[in-house]
């Protein structure tokens, strides 16, 4: 139940009886490996960082302002063995999955992921914009049952002027800058130098240990065991993978936009740094 075994045997007559094959999530070893490619090529091309953690597991959700998204790091997240970076909500989320373990089950939960200095410009309008490529890449990973940028669904319960981010002009860097973030750092589909925030949600394993009704390829009404080392919950495992996807979107749209607009120095020069904080004076 639950598992793309149904699925791929309808469409393609045949199914990975062991793993779950195309479905595992064992294939995004490779886009772990591009993505460790890609943030090194933002890093020192445009000074991004990305940080993902685990932010919900169950019913153990991080507080909302635990985690200052300007400053945790990477390292803090691999301190946890949940990768939680507030330490008493890590050791609850351990004790979650311990439990849900012994009683034969699983669980999912969510996982945030942060992109600082991102540049403006990332992205293009209608079918191309920033958020629909994170949408398909992160929904493009195993188990992934939802995705929200900024304030996503939970801004459909406020007003215009609750949601909207005034900008401002930071008097310490004479930049604009927006007043709240809520937008997640794009808006029209296209960064607007804010961080991206990203909640990506991630289902239970469908592998359990507990006896389970299913039908067999005749068609036949019969019960099914599952039986081996399974993961009780793989939002852990799921935080590499997810800012690697974001990574690998990242790269491709700061190369598409240096085509397009010629943002990075035309030089040999290292670092070599993103020249394209917006002004409302420059001509594009």
């Amino acid at each position: 139940p639950s598992h793309a075994d149904a699925t791929y045997d309808a469409k393609y007559g045949v199914r990975a009886i062991a793993g779950g094959g195309r479905s595992s999530a064992r294939e995004t070893i490779g886009r772990v490996a591009a993505g460790a490619i890609a943030k090194t090529l933002l890093r020192e091309v445009a000074g991004v960082e990305i940080v993902a953690w685990v932010s919900s597991v169950k019913d153990v959700v991080v507080p909302e302002g635990a985690i200052d998204y300007d400053t945790v790091s990477v390292a803090e997240v691999e301190e946890s063995m949940v990768r939680c970076p507030v330490e008493e909500v890590s050791d609850k989320m351990v004790k979650a999955i311990d439990d849900i373990k012994r009683q034969r089950e699983s669980c999912g939960g969510t996982v945030t992921c942060v992109v600082r200095n991102c540049p403006w410009g990332l992205g293009s309008p209608v079918f191309d914009k920033l958020e629909a490529e994170l949408a398909k890449a992160m929904m493009s990973l195993p188990a992934t049952k939802g995705f929200e940028v900024g304030s996503g669904f939970g801004s459909t319960t406020m007003t215009g002027s609750e949601h909207n981010d005034e900008f401002v002009v930071d008097p310490a860097t004479n930049k604009v800058r927006t007043r709240t973030n809520r937008s997640g750092g794009i808006q029209g589909g296209i960064t607007n130098g804010e961080n991206i925030v990203l909640h990506i949600a991630f289902k239970p394993t469908s592998t359990i240990a507990i006896k389970q009704n299913t039908v067999t390829r005749d068609g036949e009404e019969t019960e099914t065991l599952f039986k081996g080392r399974h993961d009780p919950c793989v939002v852990p495992r799921a935080v590499p993978m997810v800012d690697s996807m974001v990574a690998l979107v990242l790269a491709d749209q700061l190369l598409q936009n240096h085509a397009q607009c010629g943002i990075l120095p035309g030089d040999d020069s290292l670092p070599l740094v993103a020249t394209n904080d917006h002004k409302f004076n420059t001509p594009v």
